[in-house]
Formats: structure tokens, sequence, C-alpha cells
């Protein structure tokens, strides 16, 4: 396993996973409306065998085995162990998903055995994103088809842009990444996709941008619909990694800029931010 890969594996077995089953209900709403736009491109049909890459606590994965009916499957592979865990204990006892814990990059796939590859936001993460690919490719049988869910810049994605940009000049500047270097925003040149769907063997590969606004934190009133933002900000994601080891009166000035930032944005009862994906597809050759 490459070494991101094997990192990416130890924060999701750990903190990151078990930060995600607490959110998981609140997480998973929220991106919802994403999952689903994937859902329909993947256009599922009675019957039919669904991969789901990533798949986290099952949402996407029980939303799919409801549209592929008992006479379908569907498997649900993460590398989180708490996020298999949660997704199994949320299954419905008579669900035809299963859920394994596994690298979808690597692990031992059943050579065409599925008719579609998809993901909701699970594939921008792989050290070597064309190996991954041909390699889940195996998985697919002949014509079988793609559709996933992928970020696209941080500057439309404002659960990214707003905490980030509010804490400039108050954590000390990091190099910045290689927008290239697995991360949530991998992806987000459609030329860089298309390139990398095209060596590992795919074919009519296609991107739509789907936009949405989602809540962000709930409350009672506005004020605590927005401390209740930054509360969740600040313990999954991009910002709980960049204050991971800051001190308290930097992490206190970081809240109160990023409340400030939050403050800005529509709501009564939730803070309404944007977000920007494409919903990516393609096909496995026939022959």
């Amino acid at each position: 396993m490459a070494q991101h890969n094997a990192d990416q594996v130890a924060d999701w077995k750990g903190q990151s996973g078990e930060r995600w089953v607490v959110h998981q209900a609140r997480l998973d709403a929220r991106l919802e409306v994403f999952g689903q736009a994937a859902i329909e491109a993947a256009a599922p049909a009675t019957g039919e065998r669904v991969l789901d890459v990533g798949c986290g606590a099952g949402a996407s994965s029980l939303a799919l085995a409801a549209r592929v009916g008992a006479g379908g499957q569907v498997l649900g592979v993460d590398i989180s162990e708490p996020l298999i865990g949660r997704a199994r204990a949320l299954a419905p006892k008579d669900t035809q998903v299963l859920f394994q814990v596994a690298d979808a990059s690597n692990a031992e796939l059943p050579e065409g055995a599925f008719d579609i590859l998809f993901s909701r936001f699970g594939v921008m993460f792989f050290d070597d994103p064309t190996k991954a690919f041909a390699h889940m490719r195996r998985a697919l049988q002949p014509g079988g088809r793609v559709a996933f869910v992928c970020w696209r810049g941080v500057a439309e994605n404002d659960w990214m842009r707003l905490p980030m940009g509010a804490i400039k000049g108050i954590v000390p500047p990091t190099a910045p990444p290689d927008p290239e270097a697995p991360g949530p925003f991998s992806f987000g040149d459609p030329g860089r996709v298309a390139r990398i769907l095209t060596a590992a063997g795919f074919t009519d590969i296609a991107f739509a941008p789907f936009d949405a606004s989602v809540p962000l934190g709930e409350g009672a009133t506005r004020d605590a619909a927005i401390d209740d933002a930054v509360k969740m900000t600040l313990e999954v994601g991009p910002l709980s990694r960049a204050l991971a080891d800051q001190p308290d009166d930097i992490r206190a000035r970081a809240s109160a800029a990023v409340r400030a930032a939050f403050a800005g944005h529509a709501g009564e009862r939730s803070v309404i931010i944007d977000s920007a994906t494409w919903i990516v597809t393609a096909r496995n050759p026939a022959s």
C-alpha cells in the first residue's frame, strides 16, 4: 500500500473516523443532495450490482440498494473501521448491502462482478489514482458504468473557503499543497480527471457541474446555529487539522474569526453555505 493510502487508513481508523461517526447523521444529511445527484447519473436499475467506493456510514449504499431492489446487490467499501461499524449498525437486517473494511485501490474484488462503480466523495484520496481506477475497473463487467461526485475548487466551496480564509494571519501559514496531491479538491480539474480515467481504461467520460446550497450547523436561534456551525467545523474537517497543534489563544482567535465569517451568510436556524461539485460519468469498454 502506498504511504499516503496508509496514512489515510490510519487517520480514518482513528480520529477522523470517530469524529465522523459522532456527527454522522448531520454530515450525511448535508451531503445527501450530492449523493442523490450522482445516483441519478448512475441510473441504477432493478437487479444491478453496485460497488460503492468510500461508502462511509453507508447512506449512499442504502440509497443505491433501494434502487436495485431485492434482486440487486450493493457492496460498500471504506478504509474506516468506525464508519463501517456504523454502517452495519444502521443497515436494516433484510438489506442486500454488504459492507467491507477495505482500500478499494488494492482490495481483492471479484472480476467483472459489478454493473456500476459509484462513489460519493470517496475517490479523491488515492496516492496513485490511475492505478486505483485501473484496479477498480477490473471489478466492472464489460460495458459497466462509473458515476461519482467530487468537489470542484476551494473558491467555490464555502465549507473550506470560509474557515480557512478566516484563519489567515492567525495560524502560521503552511506551504500551499500540490493541487494534484491526494485530498478533497484533487479532482477539481476535469482535465486531470479525464486523463486519469482515460489512462485507467475508461471511455465516454463526461462532467456535469452540480451546485447546491446546504445548511451547516443548527440551533433554535441564529446565534445558536452559528455557534453550532463553528463547533462542527472545529471538530470535523480541514480546520480541525489546521488547529490541532495550536495553543489555546490561537484556537480562540481562530474560532472568533470563523464565527464572524459564518455570521455573514444567510440562514435563521442554520448557516447556508454554497457547495460546488462535478458529477463524473464514464464507461468500461464493452470489449
